[in-house]
């Protein structure tokens, strides 16, 4: 837990979870929810699936300039795509989560470094961490054959 909280998100889900609505107090937030046509819905809306790719994106994206930043790194023109995969697992559904993270100006050692380092700090990457599968992939010009360990 942290020591203190900075900030609160608030979101509440009406209708059918899933095939319903999701609404935040200040009306940032106003979706209509679908299931995808992959798992028999209609598609005419977001997801939650997609709505974790969001953030994850853009919560790791932060941790990735900011590691960079203090490292000295060139964090220019980068970018995170999140990749957010659901299944079954059981009698329950689990996630399954890709992080493509483009860094133009880094070479492989010093991008990987700084994937590795962000994935340590990102509130997302710590409260998934052992939860769920988390791959680190490297895209353009820091991309390498190599897996990360």
């Amino acid at each position: 837990m942290p020591e203190k909280v900075l900030y609160t998100a608030e979101a509440i889900s009406t209708g059918d979870g899933r095939n319903g609505h999701v609404t935040s107090p200040d009306g940032r937030i106003d979706l209509d929810l679908a299931l995808p046509p992959e798992m028999g819905g209609s598609g005419n809306g977001a997801n939650p699936e997609e709505l974790f790719a969001a953030g994850y994106a853009a919560c790791y994206h932060s941790a990735l300039r900011a590691v960079g930043r203090r490292a000295g790194a060139d964090v220019d023109g980068s970018t995170v795509t999140a990749y957010v995969g659901i299944g079954p697992e059981g009698d329950a559904f689990d996630l399954i989560v890709t992080l493509e993270i483009y860094l133009p100006n880094a070479g492989p050692g010093q991008a990987r470094e700084l994937a590795d380092a962000a994935h340590q700090v990102c509130p997302y990457s710590r409260a998934t961490r052992g939860n769920i599968s988390v791959e680190l992939r490297l895209s353009g010009p820091a991309a390498t054959t190599e897996q990360p360990a």
